[in-house]
């Protein structure tokens, strides 16, 4: 498998599996240094990863992601789009977002995420 193709399968697990609520493939997709760059914060590590997405699961229902646009690959970086939706108690809360990844060794190392929620 070529990089650019790891790349993205890497970037499938990350949204399918990793933010879908798998903690352990959040865990295995990022290296030990990770930062994840959200607008209002910074994320270390594969703790806070697996604690950030468990946070955000746990402010709605059937909370599902899935890759809308790529993933693009190159240069040991990997982009992509993809869009959300979970229950609420006032209905259902859609999310779109853009995502960049840096890659070192096969797993992620650093992360900038661009979001917004509709509904």
């Amino acid at each position: 498998m070529s990089d650019d193709a790891a790349a993205k399968e890497l970037y499938r697990r990350w949204i399918e599996e990793a933010w879908n609520g798998s903690a352990d493939a959040a865990r295995e997709l990022v290296s030990e240094d990770f930062v994840g760059h959200w607008p209002e914060h910074d994320v270390h590590g594969p703790g806070e990863l697996v604690e950030t997405i468990a946070r955000t699961h746990g402010m709605f229902t059937s909370l599902r992601f899935e890759v809308q646009v790529g993933p693009f690959a190159g240069d040991g970086y990997v982009a992509g789009r993809w869009s959300g939706n979970g229950g609420t108690e006032d209905g259902v809360a859609v999310f779109f977002g853009n995502d960049i990844l840096q890659i070192r060794d096969g797993r992620f190392t650093e992360y900038w995420v661009a979001s917004v929620q509709t509904g």
